[in-house]
């Protein structure tokens, strides 16, 4: 069976009004995208869908764990994933020139003909867009990281010998021009 046929929802059939849905993903949903910078992923996803004559609206509320690594140190560390994205399905005659067209990334066109629904691909977006951004080891009661501190003291010796470096090789070549103002023709 297709991946994807479990990430699907066939709209057709469906009263109008709202229906829930729940996915649960993991670390193997990911694999069909390649490499990623996580691992470990246990997420929810709550899709509300919302059916009218007209159009579908969809809310897609993310939860869950990932694992990913420090921004400082490389420590594996947990971040919890959270968030809500919405996104509004229309209906038209030329979906492929109208989602072209379209500069909302929040709504996306599909054909009359259509019964389906796919939501991998919605569902891969959302739960990358819950990571966070900043990924950093937490802080004990003390308010000092939790960052592997032989890393972080590595990383301020490497840091003070580029600077020592630099500064260096600066003046050196600063002081080969130092003579130059007078030697030059008017």
């Amino acid at each position: 069976m297709n991946y994807r046929r479990a990430y699907e929802i066939a709209f057709v059939g469906l009263k109008p009004g709202v229906h829930d849905f729940e996915y649960k993903v993991d670390d193997q949903f990911f694999e069909h995208y390649g490499p990623q910078d996580f691992e470990n992923c246990h997420a929810e996803i709550k899709v509300k869908l919302e059916k009218t004559s007209s159009l579908i609206l969809l809310k897609f509320d993310i939860s869950g764990t990932v694992d990913v690594q420090c921004d400082r140190c490389a420590n594996t560390i947990t971040k919890e994933l959270w968030d809500e994205f919405n996104v509004v399905v229309k209906m038209v005659d030329e979906p492929d020139q109208m989602n072209e067209q379209e500069e909302d990334p929040d709504i996306f066109y599909i054909g009359y003909q259509e019964s389906h629904l796919h939501l991998a691909d919605w569902i891969y977006e959302f739960v990358n867009l819950s990571i966070p951004i900043q990924r950093f080891c937490s802080e004990d009661p003390e308010d000092n990281s939790k960052c592997n501190q032989e890393v972080i003291e590595r990383l301020a010796q490497m840091k003070q010998r580029a600077l020592q470096n630099d500064s260096s090789d600066l003046w050196k070549d600063l002081d080969k021009l130092k003579g130059l103002e007078g030697n030059s023709p008017n």
